[in-house]
């Protein structure tokens, strides 16, 4: 991807989880995005949602973050933007 030595997958993924959860995302559907499993073992026994609804609404909202960026405009996250 052109990135080696300033950006790891690792890397883009804590960026993503960081900028959904700062425009107010809830957690679980972060979580479940980006393939994580839950850590409490018990929840993950229980637990079987896909969040698919707000998974898809909060990648287009990624999507379009990712175009603004592209642009070049001055992107900033807002707290409590999800409805």
């Amino acid at each position: 991807m052109g990135y080696k030595g300033r950006m790891t997958g690792h890397g883009f993924r804590g960026l993503a989880s960081t900028i959904l959860h700062e425009k107010g995302y809830s957690h679980d559907p972060i979580e479940s995005q980006l393939a994580h499993t839950p850590r409490n073992a018990v929840s993950a026994a229980y637990n079987h949602a896909l969040y698919l609804e707000p998974r898809a609404k909060m990648m287009q909202d990624w999507a379009d973050f990712l175009e603004h960026t592209l642009r070049g405009e001055k992107v900033i996250p807002i707290r409590g933007h999800v409805a």
